[in-house]
């Protein structure tokens, strides 16, 4: 994990969204910590129920849980712009880590939450 904030702090250090999230997670205990990436993660398992009910991307269900995941991220690490959600969208399925993780509920899930994350963005 440690390389994960040393890799994120040299990226984004000097943006908003980096101090917001330093001030906000500051006092995050190991179990605030855990509560909230869980959170998170069971966000990502209903994309894939989705997936897997066969739903679009573009389906209100779906579009739904873009807004449920854009909320989550705001309350829980930093305020999550449409823009900030449009590049976390793409690192999703490009990242292999973002997209290994977020595949543990389903292979192609990660590629399935960027398009819905994708459509959302571009209907704005």
């Amino acid at each position: 994990m440690k390389n994960y904030e040393n890799e994120a702090r040299s990226r984004w250090e000097n943006t908003d969204a980096y101090r917001e999230h330093d001030q906000k997670t500051q006092n995050y205990t190991k179990e605030k910590w855990a509560e909230a990436n869980d959170g998170l993660m069971a966000i990502f398992g209903e994309f894939a129920k989705c997936k897997n009910n066969g739903f679009d991307a573009n389906s209100t269900e779906v579009q739904t849980l873009v807004v449920k995941l854009q909320e989550y991220i705001t309350q829980n690490y930093y305020t999550c712009t449409d823009e900030i959600l449009a590049g976390l969208g793409k690192m999703y399925a490009c990242d292999e880590r973002f997209k290994k993780n977020i595949d543990k509920y389903g292979e192609g899930t990660a590629e399935f939450d960027s398009k819905a994350i994708a459509v959302f963005c571009q209907e704005k």
